[in-house]
């Protein structure tokens, strides 16, 4: 393993301890959590709870420093964009890290012209880096992405602190993908197999948070997430 792929798996690892242990992955099997969708979950993902947790939330902006200046580089951007409202805050710690001007983007326009959803100022082709805690099906970065597009600005590269989703290649050290509908390349610093992996080491340690049933679960359900929110309901 490279140097830099070794950095790229601890940090990924301390992102998911860090997670688990303030609860921002929620893990619940025998008392599924209930999703705005109407899906039945065995776990719930806030990273929003990080804002609340100074000494975490200092590791993950250290971490994503980490992460952004390797894959991007150092002078890779002009501005950091926050995607309203879990990604303003992450925006505002990593544009200060940076040194950078802060921006942020609403769901929705407010009013007309150029930045009628941005916040804050920017020249016409500036590169600007769009953050977001979280990463799922993609639908809030295209929103957020097409909006600095079409105020001028280039953006090409996203950071989120968690990839919720599961990749297929557990054995893929590579942390940044691409979104190949966006035009632009995601950073995530941890996905489910950093989770899994920091879940089966307490585990091994004898820990009784957590139970092997417990990943088994999350594996199950993360394969097919409708299914196994059918089989629940069912044993209502």
């Amino acid at each position: 393993m490279s140097v830099q792929n070794d950095q790229a798996a601890s940090l990924a690892l301390q992102t998911a301890k860090i997670l688990l242990e303030i609860e921002a992955i929620s893990i619940r099997p025998q008392q599924p959590f209930t999703l705005t969708s109407g899906r039945l979950a065995p776990v719930y993902v806030d990273c929003r709870k990080i804002i609340s947790y100074p000494r975490a939330r200092r590791a993950i902006i250290d971490a994503a420093f980490a992460t952004i200046t390797r894959e991007a580089g150092f002078e890779a951007f002009d501005a950091i964009a926050g995607g309203e409202t879990a990604g303003i805050p992450y925006a505002a710690w990593l544009a200060d890290k940076f040194n950078l001007p802060m921006l942020y983007v609403r769901k929705k326009p407010k009013g007309f012209g150029r930045n009628a959803q941005i916040e804050g100022s920017f020249p016409e082709g500036a590169r600007v880096l769009l953050v977001e805690d979280l990463s799922t099906d993609g639908k809030s970065k295209e929103v957020f992405v097409k909006a600095l597009r079409e105020a001028g600005a280039v953006v090409d590269q996203i950071f989120v602190v968690f990839h919720n989703f599961m990749p297929k290649d557990a054995t893929n050290s590579r942390r940044s993908s691409a979104m190949t509908d966006l035009g632009a390349t995601l950073h995530p610093l941890a996905n489910w197999h950093d989770v899994f992996a920091v879940m089966e080491h307490d585990i091994n340690l004898g820990s009784p948070r957590w139970q092997a049933s417990d990943v088994s679960t999350l594996k199950t359900y993360l394969s097919d997430p409708e299914a196994w929110s059918e089989r629940e309901k069912g044993k209502i």
